[in-house]
């Protein structure tokens, strides 16, 4: 057996016959690839996690939670995410006011492992949950100056901490939260992997540009369709109507997975004569059959909103096609008439 006098690693290759040395180099390489890996990351829902995704451009792949239509508010974890969540260096999420399935299981991580609530982030202007029938003149902004951008210790996230104020939790759909959103990712990754900082700011500010891009080439498109009523399944578009000059009349469901009553199904018919509405937006997480029988009879027709993409494949690329697509589908229902 021929032996070589060469040394790998350190150890002589006198000590390694030729058939043996390139498993044991495959191996070296390996351990030291995993020595220099990005941190590990986890994400809740498709729109953060594109978000994260694209700040962490040629550093590592996030952790996706939520896959497939599943809600955000009931979603059941899998083995394959608890295991995500417990090997986590960091886990961006909205916050206990959206994901509050996740509220139990991040208060029984360990203290190293820290939750970003991507809601509290500085820069991130917040809404009030829209209240009543008619929403003429309701939805407006209000400042998030009382919470500044605050990752914690996991096992902190718990119900009593979840305080939940009436606040809208759909933040990502406006651009310029995302953006916000996506200076504290940055952030919150260059303090714990220092070495990547640069990387994370570059990956960050060639989004928020293109987050401005989008801006302007909405504004530009929804502008025909400013002021037409419309419904919605549930009040999820707030932000989206707020930074694009929309206005929805109401939702069918007070709350997210909860039927309205007989009563509210009467009003809501009533409403869409008396407001010449047209549109009446429906969700994949949800059946539509409600929302057909609120239509019969009326002008009104059905579109489709997904404000979580549940159909779309998971990446940096799909924040913009999400807010490209419920751009697409307001203007080709609201400008038809």
């Amino acid at each position: 057996m021929h032996l070589d006098q060469r040394w790998i690693g350190g150890a002589p290759r006198a000590l390694l016959p030729n058939s043996w040395r390139w498993p044991f180099v495959v191996a070296f390489l390996f351990i030291a690839t995993a020595a220099h890996a990005g941190p590990r990351v986890a994400v809740t829902i498709k729109p953060l996690h594109s978000l994260v995704s694209a700040v962490m451009t040629g550093v590592a792949k996030p952790h996706l939670i939520v896959r497939g239509a599943g809600s955000p508010h009931a979603y059941a974890l899998k083995p394959s995410d608890a295991a995500a969540l417990n090997a986590a260096d960091i886990v961006f999420w909205v916050g206990p006011e959206l994901e509050t399935f996740l509220i139990k299981p991040l208060a029984g991580l360990d203290g190293k492992t820290r939750a970003v609530a991507l809601m509290k982030a500085p820069g991130v202007d917040i809404l009030e949950t829209r209240m009543g029938l008619d929403w003429s003149g309701a939805g407006q902004p209000r400042a998030n100056a009382a919470h500044a951008a605050h990752d914690h210790p996991a096992q902190n996230d718990d119900p009593a901490h979840a305080h939940l104020h009436g606040d809208d939790p759909h933040v990502w759909l406006d651009p310029r939260n995302a953006a916000a959103m996506a200076n504290a990712v940055a952030g919150r990754l260059a303090e714990i992997d220092p070495s990547n900082a640069a990387l994370y700011a570059e990956n960050r500010d060639r989004l928020v540009q293109s987050l401005a891009a989008l801006e302007t080439r909405l504004a530009e498109r929804l502008a025909p369709v400013r002021g037409k009523p419309f419904l919605v399944y549930h009040d999820a578009y707030a932000y989206f109507e707020r930074r694009f000059g929309l206005q929805a009349t109401a939702a069918i469901s007070r709350t997210e997975g909860r039927a309205p009553g007989a009563r509210r199904v009467a009003r809501l018919r009533r409403l869409i004569t008396e407001k010449d509405i047209r549109c009446v937006f429906v969700e994949p997480q949800f059946e539509p059959r409600l929302a057909r029988v609120i239509i019969e009879g009326t002008k009104a027709r059905l579109a489709e909103l997904d404000p979580l993409a549940a159909a779309r494949p998971a990446g940096p690329d799909l924040y913009v096609e999400l807010v490209e697509a419920m751009a697409g589908a307001m203007l080709g229902c609201l400008g038809q008439d």
